[in-house]
């Protein structure tokens, strides 16, 4: 969705699009920590299924979804810390006027996208894909239109630029929530998995299932916010510069979303061989998901190599220009540059997702949160702010970051600690009660 916004707002205008990345991204670093935290249900719900304990999948379920409503308040909050937020960030008047109006917006709606997220456990954790394939394609679906109406002002709907394109997207995340709420909450699947009767508040269990969670939501916080200050201190670089990575990035997410799904079936599959009992169905699994993530990694470094103008002529404004001849030229260097990590991204996604499978969780936080600080964070800052350093050493410096994190995500599966877990100890199966 926020790909669709990033192509209409590309060809609304170049301030639009320089806008759009940091100010979604900024959103993005507070709305997937919750989202992290909420979407490690499926690793629970994954193991209950495996173990046949359906009769447990309900109040698993219901923990996330009271900890989605109180997450909607907290970002929907942010409101009010967007006007600061963009000022000391400084990206120009016009640009940082235009990122709070869309921060604004998406802060408001992201509640029902982290509803939606943990509503969609309720079908990833058993294995069933399609029910979250379907209504993630209807919901694209209705926010194309709404974002080339709202954004252009076509027929009756009103010129909105950037606002339209936030409106466009919550409108989306809120018909999402409200297609898994219809799917989730029948009298069948009340009657299988009490998605209804165990709707009751457990401390105990949340507090079980926040063990686990917590350190994914802080994992994901953290992958977040290293990329939303990666983003902001190309910024201090120039306008071009910002525009060519937004569009990069953007370009980049069609490689990327993919995986993410691999990452999540990989999670979901070894939590239910771990539920089982069956560990080197877990290891199989991995590799399966391993070699089919490589080939699709393959296949997309190919295209950015030899036709980077295909990907990057989407996101030309209707006026072309000057500045988009120098945006395109430069982003055709930026994609080599995702060549170059995609190999290890992948090796991040497949392993860290299969440890996580198992519950090693903690491991992964802390390895982002310290590669982050001393491998990209502290060498940008000073790279951009003491040295001027231009755009080549700041991708530089994140390519180095993805591929520390790959290696690291690679040796902490081979050390083998992940086959000795599990989120669901048959001691605490009586949470489920209290």
């Amino acid at each position: 969705m926020e790909f669709t916004d990033r192509v209409f707002l590309s060809r609304y205008s170049l301030d639009a699009i320089a806008a759009a990345t940091p100010a979604a991204m900024a959103n993005l670093v507070v709305l997937l920590f919750f989202i992290g935290i909420v979407s490690y249900t499926n690793v629970f719900i994954a193991q209950y299924s495996g173990a046949g304990k359906n009769e447990r999948v309900g109040a698993v379920l219901w923990q996330s979804i009271w900890l989605s409503i109180f997450a909607a308040g907290v970002l929907a909050s942010l409101w009010f810390i967007a006007p600061p937020l963009f000022s000391l960030v400084g990206h120009g008047q016009a640009v940082e006027e235009l990122q709070i109006t869309y921060f604004r917006i998406l802060s408001l709606g992201s509640g029902s996208a982290i509803l939606s997220s943990a509503l969609s456990c309720f079908f990833s954790g058993r294995g069933l894909t399609r029910p979250i394939m379907i209504v993630n394609t209807v919901a694209v679906l209705i926010n194309i239109p709404l974002d080339y109406a709202l954004i252009f002002g076509i027929g009756p709907f009103p010129q909105l630029g950037i606002a339209g394109a936030g409106i466009a997207t919550i409108s989306a995340w809120t018909m999402q929530m409200f297609m898994f709420a219809y799917l989730v909450f029948t009298r069948k699947n009340d009657a299988s998995f009490a998605v209804w009767r165990a709707r009751s508040f457990k401390p105990a269990l949340f507090k079980q299932m926040m063990t686990y969670g917590l350190p994914a939501g802080v994992n994901m916080f953290f992958e977040l916010f290293t990329f939303t200050f990666f983003i902001f201190m190309v910024g201090k670089i120039g306008k071009v510069e910002l525009a060519a990575s937004n569009i990069v990035f953007a370009i980049n997410s069609i490689f990327f979303i993919p995986l993410m799904g691999l990452g999540i079936a990989v999670s979901t599959l070894v939590g239910q061989a771990i539920g089982r009992g069956q560990k080197e169905d877990a290891i199989q699994v991995t590799t399966s998901c391993l070699h089919i993530a490589l080939v699709w990694t393959a296949s997309l470094c190919l295209l950015f190599l030899f036709i980077p103008e295909t990907f990057i002529n989407i996101f030309e404004p209707a006026d072309g220009g000057a500045d988009f001849v120098a945006i395109k030229e430069m982003g055709k260097v930026l994609l080599r540059f995702v060549v170059i990590y995609c190999a290890f991204d992948t090796l991040y996604i497949v392993y860290s997702g299969a440890v996580k499978g198992a519950g090693d969780t903690r491991f992964i936080m802390w390895a982002i949160g310290i590669l982050g600080i001393f491998v990209l964070g502290l060498p940008l800052y000073l790279a951009v702010t003491v040295f001027s350093a231009g755009i080549w050493s700041a991708w530089l410096l994140i390519s180095l970051y993805i591929a520390s994190l790959g290696m690291l995500a690679l040796w902490r599966y081979y050390r083998g600690a992940w086959q000795r877990m599990t989120v669901v100890k048959e001691e605490n199966t009586e949470l489920i009660d209290r």
